[in-house]
């Protein structure tokens, strides 16, 4: 039986690079950074003092009274939906025949923290009443359906820095599986505080160079020595080719092919063969009836590790074939964004769609020399045009726990 054909009709995004998608797409084609030296009186006793924080507070677009009974992931969450459900036209849809799957790869943690030096410095009547629907992991996905009236279903999966990629593979496969006709897909992340970067840090995962904060993400180069921590929110409107048709919508790319797997190999540490990441690519391509010669960019997971970037390169060229070093052009827009935890597979797709759209793969930034090991063609510094005709792009997102999630694009 053949599948439901599923597209993207609208984007959303608040980043680091900017409040918006035009604006977070030209700086990442402009090769800029958005990570930043964080408040001194909030770092003083962390090893590390910069991250992605996000480039346009939520109080330029939302009310004070809606951001008190919101955690700042729902807050992006709703930013970005907004942005992507408008970008989409503003779908007349039945709501039964309308989903929501958002996710959130650690949930309202600020929430959590700042509600708890509450309870134990001003006792348990000045705790919010809304504490417990602002946690929730669950909560982006709520308030993103309550916002648009969604009942076909609303869901969020949690697979750590995997999270919204599967989030978006789940809303294909409701679509194709006809529980609805449009869905609002994607993920966010709030977790700048001292206990998540103390935490990291005490990993030994996160860069530490804070003498150059906007070259510390750095894939694939020699001296990488672990990701930049960042925020923000990415969210998509997929719909069923037909009914993106029968209303005229303009169609960005195909969501052609999913691919799920587990390393179970290690609760942190990636499989260093890479075995899971490869075949997940594989399952994508198989699922989307595309070929490893359709495949002409890969937007890679690479977060700037040691351990974890080298690795991914196998895989591609395991998945894709020898002759992927040659033709398939890899990125890393982390280098530019940093980390957003569950929110980076969505912004990353983004960034994979609007490269085929546009014709144009955003380059990987801070590689001042090149790792050896590395056996894929890296798009350096600059932009490179990306060939004509009918091809097709990957997204990767892996996250801790081995959870790997691989998405294809076709262009439209």
């Amino acid at each position: 039986m053949s599948k439901t054909d599923v597209v993207v009709t609208g984007l959303g995004a608040t980043t680091p690079l900017g409040g918006d998608v035009a604006t977070t797409w030209s700086a990442l084609l402009d090769g800029r950074s958005g990570v930043t030296m964080l408040d001194p009186d909030w770092h003083e006793t962390l090893p590390v003092h910069f991250a992605g924080r996000i480039a346009q507070e939520p109080s330029e677009k939302l009310p004070r009274p809606r951001l008190r009974r919101l955690d700042r992931t729902q807050q992006f969450a709703l930013i970005a939906a907004e942005e992507a459900w408008a970008d989409a036209g503003s779908p007349e849809v039945d709501p039964l025949r309308l989903g929501v799957v958002v996710s959130s790869g650690i949930g309202g943690i600020l929430t959590i923290l700042e509600q708890y030096d509450t309870f134990r410095e001003k006792g348990w009547k000045r705790v919010s009443p809304f504490t417990v629907p602002m946690l929730m992991p669950n909560s982006p996905a709520a308030a993103v359906s309550l916002e648009y009236g969604a009942r076909a279903g609303a869901h969020a999966p949690v697979s750590a820095c995997a999270s919204s990629a599967e989030a978006i593979a789940n809303a294909v496969d409701m679509i194709r599986d006809g529980r609805a006709d449009v869905v609002i897909a994607g993920g966010t992340e709030a977790a700048l505080h001292p206990l998540n970067i103390a935490s990291f840090a005490s990993m030994r995962a996160l860069s530490t160079r804070n003498d150059d904060p906007q070259g510390a993400s750095r894939p694939w180069c020699t001296t990488r020595d672990g990701f930049v921590m960042g925020e923000g929110a990415g969210i998509i409107v997929l719909e069923s080719a037909e009914h993106a048709a029968r209303r005229g919508a303009r169609v960005y790319a195909h969501a052609s092919g999913v691919g799920y797997t587990a390393d179970s190999y290690d609760i942190v540490q990636p499989d260093p063969e890479g075995t899971g990441q490869a075949r997940a690519i594989e399952l994508a391509l198989a699922d989307g009836d595309l070929a490893p010669g359709d495949i002409v960019h890969v937007n890679a997971h690479a977060t700037s590790t040691p351990a974890g970037d080298v690795g991914e390169t196998r895989a591609i060229r395991a998945a894709l074939g020898e002759s992927a070093a040659d033709r398939v052009a890899v990125s890393s827009t982390k280098s530019m964004t940093g980390h957003l935890l569950g929110g980076a597979g969505a912004v990353e797709s983004i960034a994979t769609i609007l490269a085929l759209h546009d014709g144009r793969i955003p380059p990987t930034i801070n590689i001042e020399q090149l790792d050896p090991d590395v056996v894929v063609d890296i798009v350096r510094d600059k932009p490179r045009d990306m060939p004509a005709g009918d091809v097709a792009a990957i997204n990767e997102s892996f996250g801790f726990g081995g959870h790997n999630v691989a998405l294809a694009f076709r262009r439209a």
